[in-house]
């Protein structure tokens, strides 16, 4: 996100994807979503993914 490769209202992958991408197990990825929507960087939609908040929109 902070590189821009990710711009905000981006989707992230799914957890799955995260997983394998990183060589990580499930908890760790869950880690890492709570502590970015804890700052504000994502948001979640239940049914719909998790995507990249326009932090711009909420100053």
């Amino acid at each position: 996100m902070k590189s821009g490769e990710l711009k905000p209202g981006d989707k992230l992958p799914s957890t799955s994807e995260l997983c394998t991408q990183y060589g990580v197990s499930t908890q760790v990825i869950r880690s890492v979503m709570l502590t970015l929507r804890a700052e504000g960087l994502v948001e979640g939609h239940q049914g719909r993914g998790v995507y990249v908040r326009d932090r711009s929109a909420a100053e």
